[in-house]
């Protein structure tokens, strides 16, 4: 079709017609919300690299759920910072940890919003790693029953979800075997199957007091070069038992995105990291970039790759934006 029998303007001169003809919708159904959850009482310590977010304790980060689930927001993923820190991660899977708390919290407040957790040692090791620690090597089978106790204890907790994000190869069999034998069955795990070693995460890593002490996680976190690798570990995670499938970051990794939801017929989630999320928020404040524009477009690109989910720290904005239907 050529100019001038066929004008692709024509659909485009009013918002009724863009709105027929649109490709991507983006939803709050779409909308998972990250909290970071402390200890103690009345905490709510602002994010400084992640502007409209905070550590909150349980009385604050059950009020911050109860405000997603307000906006129809369907779901919330908790990330822990515990008080102590050990060689072990000891916090991780500890029957009174601080996400074991939360989780409980949240659920006897507003029992209908899906609570994920995130499962992984990096917050709650004192090196900072995501695995147990030989010198300075990151071992991955010894973690592995570890990472299963986490994903256990959340589950004992109430969560509805569990979200391995530690990268150690074979985790997602572990948790589903350690699961099951415990009548956890019906509980779901997302696992963050390709997830690249990224810079975006230098804000997240204050938020969560989880960087490395020592080196860096690229022997497990994958290689932002490669896309083919991310074919493989996201279908090792789906023969492993995963139920939906993370992709992290999302806006530098669309391509995998896209290429992912054409391997695999799982739910596919991206995540927008924090390192996205502070860059418009900068961009904002100096007056450079419209955020509320550029939030929805970046959204909607995640959408377009083939996301079915979206985990960002924009839930709450772009509910309010888009509108609390179902």
């Amino acid at each position: 079709m050529l100019f001038p029998d066929y004008r692709p303007r024509r659909l485009r001169q009013n918002e009724n017609f863009r709105r027929m003809i649109r490709e991507t919708h983006l939803s709050v159904n779409d909308l998972i919300l990250p909290l970071f959850a402390v200890e103690g009482k009345g905490v709510k310590k602002a994010i400084e690299s992640m502007p409209g977010h905070s550590q909150l304790s349980r009385e604050n980060i059950v009020k911050e759920a109860k405000a997603a689930y307000d906006l129809n927001i369907p779901a919330v993923i908790i990330f822990g910072i515990p008080d102590k820190k050990d060689a072990l991660g000891t916090g991780a899977y500890a029957k009174d940890g601080v996400v074991q708390k939360a989780v409980k919290a949240i659920k006897d407040k507003v029992p209908e919003l899906i609570v994920i957790t995130d499962v992984c040692l990096c917050e709650y090791t004192d090196h900072g790693h995501c695995g147990i620690i030989e010198g300075e090597r990151v071992v991955n089978d010894a973690t592995l029953d570890l990472l299963a106790r986490a994903a256990l204890s959340h589950a004992r907790a109430g969560a509805d979800m569990v979200a391995p994000s530690d990268m150690m190869d074979g985790r997602v069999a572990e948790i589903r075997g350690v699961l099951d034998e415990n009548s956890f069955e019906t509980v779901p795990i997302m696992s963050y199957a390709a997830k690249y070693c990224s810079a975006f995460y230098g804000p997240f890593r204050d938020a969560a007091e989880s960087a490395p002490q020592f080196g860096d996680r690229r022997t497990y976190q994958m290689d932002p070069a490669n896309s083919q690798e991310a074919i493989r570990e996201v279908s090792m995670d789906v023969e492993e038992g995963a139920d939906i499938i993370i992709v992290k970051p999302a806006m530098c990794y669309l391509d995998i995105i896209s290429k992912v939801r054409e391997e695999i017929d799982l739910p596919v989630a991206a995540y927008q990291v924090s390192g996205e999320f502070a860059m418009i928020k900068a961009a904002q404040k100096l007056g450079w970039l419209d955020e509320e524009k550029v939030m929805i477009e970046s959204l909607v690109s995640i959408k377009r790759a083939g996301a079915d989910m979206i985990l960002t720290y924009f839930a709450k904005d772009a509910a309010r934006f888009i509108g609390g239907g179902q």
